[in-house]
């Protein structure tokens, strides 16, 4: 798996959610666009609807761009989960060489956003 969005993919549908891509690419700007400027994929699993996000190591820049999105205390409001979750090798066992792919998982809370005046 060469992308965080494959890993992140495939991270939610191994514990057992459906996954959506909802982000796209707009040709004539040559950009991706995330879901309300903050969601990557849509997952579901009964009664849980989670907006992920997916990064590679820029984890603290996706973090605060979501802080200062006021579309995410808006999805939040509704009762549904906001998720970031990064990616890093780290070495797998200390004194080892091997390094894995391991996520960097930040559960967004209504409470904990920033209130933001427009």
């Amino acid at each position: 798996m060469n992308s965080a969005t494959q890993r992140t993919l495939k991270y939610f549908r191994d514990d057992g959610y459906i996954v959506g891509k909802v982000e796209c690419w707009n040709s004539w700007t040559n950009q991706r666009k995330d879901l309300f400027n903050i969601i990557d994929f849509i997952a579901l699993k009964g009664d849980s609807l989670i907006g992920i996000q997916s990064c590679g190591q820029a984890f603290s820049e996706h973090k605060k761009k979501i802080e200062a999105e006021p579309l995410a205390r808006e999805w939040l409001k509704t009762g549904s989960k906001l998720v970031l979750i990064g990616w890093r090798k780290l070495l797998k066992k200390r004194g080892g060489k091997l390094k894995v792919w391991v996520p960097r998982i930040y559960w967004f809370e209504l409470d904990l956003l920033p209130h933001i005046v427009q």
